[in-house]
């Protein structure tokens, strides 16, 4: 049988451009199935139950069924991961727990952990202004969603 780490080892060098793709999504962008399933280190199928356990797992769905995930669902997936796999919890007893509100609570928490990882660089320049910082920011979104722009123009002409 093969291990992940043989079967990362086996594949061809020309994946790294759909790699590649992935990691400049922006971290509000949506997910697929498939790509919400390697980060989360889980089958497809798995996450489809996981759907019919949860309702509060609603990815948008679209032509012919394909499933998009937005962040917050993927936290919630993260979550419910990390319960069952980890800390030993039942489906039964991570229902349990978002009935009684705790997820909701434990999901914040996270949320402000990450803004507070995203913000720590931005406290860390010496000497930049805020004013200074933000505007570096929003050109680089900018330049990006330029770029999104004409990648979609080539494809579409």
């Amino acid at each position: 049988m093969r291990t992940p780490q043989s079967l990362a080892a086996a594949r061809p060098l020309a994946t790294t451009g759909a790699a590649s793709r992935r990691l400049e999504k922006s971290s509000s962008a949506f997910r697929t199935i498939s790509e919400v399933a390697q980060d989360l280190d889980v089958p497809q199928h798995v996450l489809r139950f996981w759907e019919t356990r949860f309702t509060q797992i609603r990815p948008l769905k679209r032509g012919g069924g394909r499933r998009y995930y937005r962040p917050e669902d993927v936290a919630l997936l993260r979550l419910i991961r990390e319960l069952l796999y980890d800390e030993g919890y039942t489906i039964k007893g991570v229902q349990k727990l978002m009935r009684e509100g705790a997820l909701k609570q434990r999901l914040a928490q996270l949320e402000a952990e990450q803004l507070a990882e995203q913000a720590a660089p931005a406290m860390e320049a010496p000497g930049v202004p805020p004013a200074d910082l933000l505007r570096q920011q929003l050109q680089s979104i900018l330049t990006e969603l330029e770029s999104l722009r004409d990648r979609l123009r080539a494809v579409l002409s």
